[in-house]
């Protein structure tokens, strides 16, 4: 199992949309992979580490895949139309990370 996290960090000044994020972008995603991905999660960064300490992200998204093939196969047709949609909520540019779920 693979997990593709999508990072939003949290640069001054930049908008994030969450209303639209979780009502168009992240439906219209999981419509897009389909049954490739097995699980999705959002999450709103709230607080960092210490008391008072700025958020490291934003936001952050995380797909569960069988494997980095099975990713691919489902993102690669839809991946212009997905990248394409993000002006429609951020003006941040995500960071991608593929990591190997262990527990």
């Amino acid at each position: 199992m693979i997990k593709v996290s999508v990072l939003y960090p949290n640069n001054d000044g930049s908008k994030f949309d969450f209303a639209y994020y979780t009502a168009s972008h992240m439906p219209m995603v999981r419509s897009r992979v389909a049954s490739a991905c097995r699980g999705v999660e959002v999450d709103e960064g709230i607080a960092g580490g210490t008391p008072g300490a700025k958020v490291p992200y934003v936001a952050m998204a995380h797909l569960l895949f069988d494997s980095v093939e099975a990713f691919q196969q489902a993102f690669g047709p839809h991946a212009k139309e997905i990248m394409g949609d993000i002006p429609n909520y951020t003006d941040i540019q995500p960071i991608i990370q593929i990591s190997n779920v262990k527990s």
